[in-house]
Formats: structure tokens, sequence, C-alpha cells
């Protein structure tokens, strides 16, 4: 009975640690990482403008690739805004040493649209920006369908204008390869400069987890992740107290008279 208390208590503790807890839909709206190989390059779709345009005439650097939707209520603005804070405080120099695109995976939406989406967050740039380092992209069903699949992006309609979706960019290589996966909606400019010169060194680096990405600091002198023993002590000692609170509250349950 102790050490079915023990594994549980310990089970709660690493969940609550690395968001395990938070569980992955392990379905069609999942990242299913597809490390090393390339882009769908040649599917046509639209850029903002309205001209025919594939990933192929675009990617000829290391590229910063994120799928959304236009009128999406929840996390792509903050995704978006969140690309646009990281490129406001890198140093690299977007349109020379790295490009954007975004695509859309919704077919109701436009180019008009999507050039309407370029410009407010071409207005929320800081610093000198030049136009075509980021291309807003949309496209038919069946067209995005296989860009997003070739990505390992994965997605579902809910609602007759609402998606389920995953937050994540992906970094390629200036040959189209899959070089990077960066989860979540906020990003440091450290990891993501980082990564684009591995994209640009024809680099592929697999995700780092959640436990790394919590135990693990980025040095960006040395361009590397570094153990940090004080995210180590943290993580164990929150382990510790949450068995402890655990083993508690189950021992005066069982301590209870009949």
């Amino acid at each position: 009975m102790k050490a079915r208390i023990f594994i549980l208590a310990v089970f709660i503790a690493v969940s609550s640690m690395t968001g395990f807890s938070q569980m992955k839909s392990g379905s069609e709206v999942d990242v299913d990482e597809k490390l090393g190989e390339t882009i769908a390059m040649d599917i046509p779709l639209k850029d903002e403008n309205g001209n025919d345009i594939t990933l192929g005439s675009l990617v000829d650097r290391p590229t910063i690739l994120i799928f959304n939707y236009f009128r999406c209520p929840g996390i792509c603005p903050i995704l978006l805004s969140s690309v646009v804070n990281v490129v406001n405080e890198m140093s690299l120099e977007p349109g020379k040493d790295y490009r954007l695109v975004a695509v859309s995976f919704d077919p109701t939406d436009t180019p008009e649209m999507a050039r309407q989406k370029k410009a407010n967050y071409l207005n929320m740039m800081r610093r000198p920006f030049p136009p075509d380092a980021w291309h807003f992209l949309t496209g038919s069903g069946e067209n995005t369908r296989v860009v997003a699949d070739s990505a390992g992006f994965g997605y579902r309609k809910q609602s007759e204008d609402m998606y389920m979706h995953p937050g994540v960019i992906i970094l390629l290589t200036p040959e189209g390869i899959i070089s990077r996966y960066i989860d979540g909606t906020s990003y440091q400019p450290a990891e993501v400069t980082m990564a684009i010169q591995e994209a640009a060194a024809g680099q592929v680096r697999p995700t780092i987890s959640k436990v790394l990405s919590f135990c693990y600091s980025y040095d960006p002198e040395g361009r590397r992740y570094v153990f940090s023993i004080t995210r180590f002590f943290g993580a164990a000692i929150l382990a510790v107290v949450v068995v402890f609170m655990v083993f508690v509250v189950l021992r005066k349950k069982n301590n209870r008279p009949e």
C-alpha cells in the first residue's frame, strides 16, 4: 500500500513539474515532429497580393514557418505578437539572415485578409523591417492541408469558424528541411537566434522537452543549453514538497477512526 502511495505521489510531482498533466491530444491536432524531412515546397498557394506562390520560391534562407488562421480568437494573435517581439529584440537581420512565412490553414481566409494581417503585424515592428521578409499565405483546404501535414502540424475544425490546433513555430533550412520545432506561444530571442543559426548551417536539432526546458538554461555566449543547478534543486524541492503533502493527506485519511 505504501509503495503504491509513493508511486502515486511521485507521478503527481513529476506531472506538476513538467506539465505532463496538460495532456497531449495524441490526435490530429497534435504536432508530429518530422525533423530532417523536407516541407512540401511545390504546393500552389497565394501570397498576400493574390499571386500564385510556393514555399519553394520563398525558402531560400533560414525560415520561421508559422501555421495559423486569421479569425482565430485564441492563440494565433498571441503567437504572432510573440514572434514580432522576438524579431524586435534579435540582432539578426530579417530578410537577410532569415525570413518568416505564415500559412493560413483556413480555406475561407483570403489574400485580402492576409494583406491586412501582414500590415497589422508589420506596424508592430520597432525596427526596420523589409515587407518582403514576412509573407502571409493562403490556399485551398486541400493544398494547405498537404503543407501542414508535411510539417507534422495537425489541426481540426471545431465549429463553422473555429479550429483546434497547437502553438508552435517551425525552423526550416534554406533547402526547406525541418530543422527545429519551438513549442508554445512565447519565445526567447536567444533561443530563436540559436535556432536560426542552426538552420542556416543545415543542422537538425531535437525539440527540448519540457523537463529539459525547466532544468536547463540557455547560455547565449556559448550558444548551447547548460545544466542549471538552481533549476534542478528547485525542481527537486518541488517534487519533495508535493510528495510530502500527498503522503500526509493520505496518512490522515488512513488514520481516521472507522
